[in-house]
């Protein structure tokens, strides 16, 4: 298997000749430079112990926090408050707050803090995807959101994204109607190290029940082709586990009756 972005390349496999004879082959088309089992790509520092690999960008988070001016800041525990409760209805109204906030370099800092979200730190997807939301008219509050995850992110360096096993594992999460201007519900799924959403539902559900099951919908989906991804590299799973924290979207999954507050859900 070859990764290619732009002109940095990742080669891997299992059969250590195989690897080598087609580094041999495209030397022989193109000028490359072997730098040896991969240490650091695109800001991620990999590093192996045994059967485990670790992936984190400590460098290039610091290098953030310091472009803007959060090295010295006070960390937090979570990435997002409870206290943000960010709408439409706080985006500047006036002149002056439409000045303040021009000058401040809102879409710069998500877009480093999404590049960071996608490569190792999964644990700010939800957060990162809140704040995006706002990116063509910020407010006070937006930013005042956006220096939290930072905060965090300066308590937090180290943290690193493990590789180990190949076993399929999902978690399913979701709030209710935890966006204010649309009312949606936000689904939360994580599946090992290899996929993580955040993102809102399509729907306006009734009920956390039917938040909960839209979320644990979303993850079958995405189990089943990780599961399908998997076996084109020959590393099939036989069962999938996908773990839910709410008793009734489980019975409601178990029972193929559909009951008077369920009606809805036809397809």
């Amino acid at each position: 298997m070859l990764l290619l972005y732009v002109d940095d390349m990742l080669v891997v496999g299992s059969n250590m000749k195989e690897v080598v004879n087609l580094k041999a082959s495209l030397a022989e088309e193109f000028s490359i430079k072997d730098l040896g089992p991969a240490r650091k790509i695109l800001g991620m520092r990999i590093k192996r112990k045994k059967r485990l690999l670790k992936v984190s960008q400590t460098e290039y988070v610091k290098k953030v926090l310091k472009t803007f001016n959060m090295t010295n800041a006070k960390p937090v525990n979570v990435p997002l408050g409870d206290h943000f409760k960010l709408s439409e209805a706080q985006i500047p109204t006036t002149e002056d707050e439409k000045t303040l906030m021009s000058e401040v370099p809102y879409t710069s800092v998500v877009g480093r803090l999404m590049y960071d979200m996608v490569c190792t730190r999964l644990d700010i997807a939800q957060a990162v995807g809140v704040v995006s939301t706002y990116m063509s008219n910020p407010g006070k509050e937006y930013w005042r959101a956006i220096k939290w995850i930072l905060r965090y992110l300066n308590g937090n360096l180290d943290m690193t994204l493990c590789y180990g096993g190949m076993e399929l594992l999902g978690y399913v999460d979701s709030d209710f109607m935890g966006d204010v201007d649309s009312r949606r519900s936000t689904i939360g799924l994580k599946s090992g190290a290899l996929s993580l959403v955040s993102r809102l539902q399509k729907i306006i559900a009734l009920s956390t029940m039917e938040a909960e099951y839209v979320a644990a919908t979303e993850g079958c989906k995405e189990l089943i082709w990780l599961k399908d991804f998997l076996k084109e590299l020959e590393k099939e799973q036989k069962a999938l586990s996908l773990n839910s924290d709410i008793q009734s979207v489980i019975n409601l999954a178990n029972n193929p009756i559909y009951h008077d507050k369920t009606k809805h859900f036809d397809v």
